[in-house]
């Protein structure tokens, strides 16, 4: 990321801002601070000066100050004075001037202001989306581009914004690429119609400098790059999603999720914005921005004795990053690669989650303070769920010479949010068990990104879901971002694979195998190997577990996916740092948080993982970071449309000689008294079993128990 010009700024003291109150140092910010920050840049400038705000948020203390205060809080001792900063990215309005600021909250005072330069630009807000819909409806050349279609009278149509992309191709200025579809025009009145049933060929390109469309593209809709003239466009029958359109099942029945004693876990709220959440032995805060959406920081024990021994296991962990890059190769599809988080923000994104309908059970709910266009708070209601739910057995045993069975059911405490990107949902969860494991959850769903086919056309890169509808295929790459701190912040990568050991006088009949580490002791990016097993692990080598004597760890399930399809040389590739490997290994630095770089509006690449992996750092015992990658590879069906049922992804971190022994068994066992389920169960059964017995001579004898 390149800079024009760096202006060094005095401290500034404003009439009628209030004193700023102490947070704790990893609070989101408060509406007051956003207010005051705001105001603070605003002060930089004449009076009439028009501000486009895109983020006002939290920059988080540098982290050699932060985990000394974190230690020191998490064993009772005084805690050192941390200045409270903000991290500001706006436009002056009208124009293609991007800065950024530090402000510090603490001393009321803009400590830089910084002019980006050429090809950063920020990303999308709630407010500029609506602009450009209305941009491109109102225009009087896509209106008769429209006319040509000859739809019907009070037909309503739609445009879809869409982040321009990048090509290389006249796109240094940021621009939005707009997809236009209509409702139904049979029941123009239902608001909730799903319009992209209905995709038009018209295609205006908006300037977010002139506010204006400056081009209009047609869209190809045969098996070939060639394009057509708008015609009278023949009108398909609808494609509902709205339950009100459905003739739906009888016989399902209702299953209440119900604690009749509450939920077992605790929040503390810390001033206004800062949440604690303690859960069986988990304790962790947790934050929320605008672009990561929920963040956790100091995962790790509880301080009471009888929980997890008040053990660090991650510094912070969030999503860090998406794309969603599109197989059509055809102007305009070519440039479709969302970057879901940079572009937009899932903290932006993020539904009013609904009780009994996006969680289940003894709900609680998390609020947010993000900023508008104009620097203004803006609260949002119910961004976050946090609830337990049960899943299934954790663990069972039933000695089959008695009968007796120890069983366990497994409890979860689920952190979730639901983004909305348009057309898409992704519900991300980060889920706690009983037995020390954490998972990251996404589940994939809403509509499929829709555009005109012609009637008996086949392509290879799309699927007909609907007459005169094609759904692109295309890939969900996602990273998650993972600060370890396994028994603190001294760590290391290894990776364990298993082989089969040579055939040999010892490995007489060729059943053997080993299972062997290997350090990783410079920062790039790695892979699994299913073939070999391959497993990475995070360990602490400095702390050693009491019984085996092995090195304390956790280690990474991420599940095989397919790497990015688009050519190395593409622009695809070059921006999505973060989607050719499984895990990319970088040595921590401050500021180091966003997998695709920062500013991923139309970016070039060069300011993401990749790169900061390709310095080569020595990652060996020291404070490393890792970037996990996972993806679903999105061949279109039918059955994903006109909605498209789940499709669930995660990766998983699981205790590796960090204790003493199954940490869940301390869970209380499963039982009727305590679950109250209403089914009978069948008489249990007893596998028949012999036994030998010692006499009191020493002789040995059996006994059948059939």
């Amino acid at each position: 990321m390149s800079t024009e010009q760096v202006l060094s700024i005095p401290s500034v003291n404003l009439v009628g801002v209030a004193k700023h109150v102490c947070s704790h140092p990893l609070s989101p910010l408060t509406s007051a601070e956003i207010s005051n920050v705001s105001k603070l840049v605003q002060s930089l400038y004449p009076r009439n000066a028009n501000l486009q705000y895109k983020s006002i948020t939290l920059q988080e203390p540098e982290k050699a100050h932060l985990v000394p205060f974190l230690n020191a809080e998490r064993n009772g001792l005084k805690t050192s004075t941390i200045e409270r900063r903000a991290f500001v990215a706006y436009y002056i309005r009208n124009t293609d001037k991007l800065h950024e600021a530090i402000i510090n909250l603490s001393r009321q005072k803009v400590e830089s202001n910084v002019r980006l330069g050429p090809n950063t630009h920020g990303p999308g807000d709630a407010e500029e989306i609506l602009l450009v819909e209305k941009i491109a409806l109102q225009d009087e050349g896509v209106q008769a581009e429209i006319a040509k279609l000859q739809l019907p009278e009070g037909t309503s149509v739609i445009s879809d914004p869409w982040i321009y992309g990048s090509d290389g191709i006249n796109d240094e200025q940021r621009m939005y690429q707009c997809f236009l579809y209509m409702r139904d025009p049979k029941n123009p009145l239902n608001l909730d119609s799903n319009h992209y049933a209905f995709p038009l060929t018209i295609s205006p390109v908006v300037d977010t400098v002139k506010w204006k469309v400056i081009r209009i593209d047609l869209l190809p809709s045969g098996s070939d790059h060639s394009i057509k003239e708008p015609r009278p466009l023949k009108i398909q029958p609808p494609n509902e999603y709205d339950p009100a359109y459905q003739q739906l099942r009888t016989d399902l029945k209702p299953l209440n999720v119900v604690q009749p004693e509450g939920a077992s876990f605790k929040i503390t709220q810390v001033g206004d914005t800062g949440r604690v959440v303690e859960w069986q032995k988990w304790f962790f805060r947790v934050g929320f921005n605008q672009r990561e959406g929920v963040v956790l920081h100091d995962v790790c024990a509880s301080l009471d004795e009888v929980r997890y021994d008040n053990r660090s296991i991650f510094y912070r962990m969030s999503l860090s990053d998406m794309v969603i890059p599109y197989a059509d190769p055809r102007h305009p599809f070519h440039k479709k690669a969302a970057f879901d988080l940079g572009d937009a923000g899932a903290g932006l994104m993020a539904n009013n989650l609904k009780l009994g309908c996006d969680c289940l059970g003894s709900i609680h709910y998390l609020d947010a303070v993000l900023n508008t266009d104009k620097g203004e708070p803006w609260h949002m209601e119910n961004v976050v769920c946090i609830h337990e739910q049960d899943a299934g057995i954790g663990w069972k045993h039933t000695n089959y010479r008695t009968g007796k069975a120890a069983i366990v059911r497994s409890r979860e405490l689920v952190v979730q949010s639901i983004i909305t990107v348009a057309n898409y949902e992704y519900i991300m969860a980060f889920i706690f068990n009983q037995a020390g494991e954490i998972k990251y959850e996404v589940r994939a769903t809403g509509i499929v990104s829709t555009q005109p086919v012609d009637a008996g056309v086949e392509v290879p890169w799309g699927t007909i879901v609907h007459p005169g509808v094609l759904a692109a295929h295309h890939q969900h790459i996602f990273s998650l971002r993972v600060d370890p701190a396994i028994d603190g912040n001294s760590n290391r990568l290894i990776y364990e694979e298993a082989h089969p050991m040579p055939r040999s006088d010892f490995n007489l009949h060729g059943v053997g195998y080993t299972v062997e580490e290997t350090l990783i002791d410079r920062s790039g990016g790695f892979d699994i190997n299913t073939d070999h097993n391959r497993t990475f692990k995070i360990q602490n080598s400095s702390v050693r577990n009491p019984v085996n004597g092995k090195p304390v760890a956790y280690k990474i399930h991420a599940p095989p996916f397919q790497k990015m399809l688009a050519d190395p040389d593409s622009f695809h590739f070059k921006r999505a740092e973060f989607a050719n490997h499984n895990i990319y290994a970088t040595k921590y630095r401050d500021g180091e948080l966003y997998a695709g770089g920062k500013y991923t509006n139309q970016s070039r690449g060069g300011d993401g993982v990749r790169s900061w992996a390709n310095r080569k750092d020595d990652i060996k015992d020291t404070d490393l970071v890792l970037f996990v990658q996972f993806g679903l590879q999105h061949a279109t069906r039918i059955e994903d449309f006109p909605v498209m049922p789940c499709e669930i992804i995660h990766v998983a971190f699981k205790p590796v000689n960090f204790f003493h022994k199954n940490p869940a068994l301390d869970v209380p066992p499963s039982s009727q008294e305590f679950n109250r389920s209403t089914l009978l169960e069948a008489e249990g059964h007893h596998q028949p079993s012999v036994e030998t017995k010692v006499g009191e001579k020493g002789e040995v004898c059996c006994s059948s128990k059939l």
